[in-house]
């Protein structure tokens, strides 16, 4: 289980413990008890024993501390590299100071457990790496977004794509959007309009279980330049539309290409509007 669902820790024998994070959380209670001297290599041997336990008994519990394992190579590329000692004298050598390798461990394995849960939901729940956070997800690069929508329609998502550089005025926007998710003849061409005709598009779409809509924005900055209260407005509007959809377990997912790398928007649905994963960082972005 994720740390953040955890349960509150308790001391118990470890004969008591359920899987091999149960028997590790232990040791985080009372590591002193547990590792002489606070030796991480004694913890990777410990770990180790488990593992072999596991097989020599036949049984099926996930356990990935082995030398070459899935948290060694995981943390392989959080480092940019491991040693032949393995794991635990990859995360001493990197210790920060005024830290313990032991509680650095436990820090690096509460973010291997999270990335894991993510990537396992993502897996399991395709376009949901984009809705967990946000409704509405910003990209730079276009040749990114257009990877992402690919990925998005082999999976059965819609894609519905909006040339938003082309829009100088919030009527041509009304337009495309008419145009493109196919509003009815009365459709008012005007914000509140908009709300209305997006949500029975949102809520009924005849997207494949499991998959739904996406709206997939390019030059968006374009339009944000012209028509800023608009453009702020629309993102809010799809964000909103977007949480009530998932009540009824319908997706609507947002993504937004920009031109500029620091554009920035309010919150939107009473959610931020946030980077994809891949260009969060102020770096990937220049």
């Amino acid at each position: 289980m994720p740390p953040e669902s955890r349960p509150q820790d308790a001391a118990k024998h470890w004969q008591d413990c359920t899987d091999v994070y149960d028997f590790l959380d232990q040791i985080r209670l009372r590591p002193g008890m547990w590792l002489r001297g606070g030796s991480l290599r004694d913890l990777q041997t410990m770990l180790i024993g488990y593992q072999v336990a596991l097989g020599v008994h036949s049984i099926d519990d996930p356990c990935d501390f082995w030398h070459g394992g899935a948290f060694n190579q995981w943390l392989g590329t959080r480092l940019g590299g491991t040693s032949p000692l393995g794991w635990a004298a990859d995360i001493e050598r990197n210790t920060p100071d005024g830290s313990t390798p032991v509680e650095e461990f436990f820090r690096l394995l509460d973010a291997y457990r999270s990335e894991t849960a993510q990537a396992t939901a993502t897996t399991r729940l395709p376009g949901i790496e984009y809705m967990i956070n946000t409704f509405v997800t910003l990209f730079w690069r276009k040749r990114l977004l257009a990877q992402t929508t690919e990925r998005l329609e082999d999976r059965g998502f819609r894609v519905i794509r909006l040339e938003a550089g082309q829009w100088n005025t919030e009527r041509d926007m009304h337009r495309a959007m008419a145009v493109a998710l196919d509003f009815p003849d009365y459709y008012g061409h005007n914000l509140d309009a908009l709300n209305d005709c997006l949500g029975d598009v949102a809520c009924y779409d005849d997207a494949p279980e499991g998959a739904g809509l996406v709206l997939a924005f390019t030059d968006y900055d374009r339009f944000a330049t012209s028509c800023p209260r608009a453009a702020q407005v629309v993102l809010d509007i799809i964000a909103d539309q977007a949480r009530q959809a998932a009540v009824l377990r319908r997706r609507l997912i947002c993504l937004v290409q920009s031109n500029d790398p620091q554009i920035r928007f309010e919150p939107v649905g009473a959610m931020p509007v946030l980077w994809n994963n891949d260009e969060a960082l102020d770096a990937r972005r220049c």
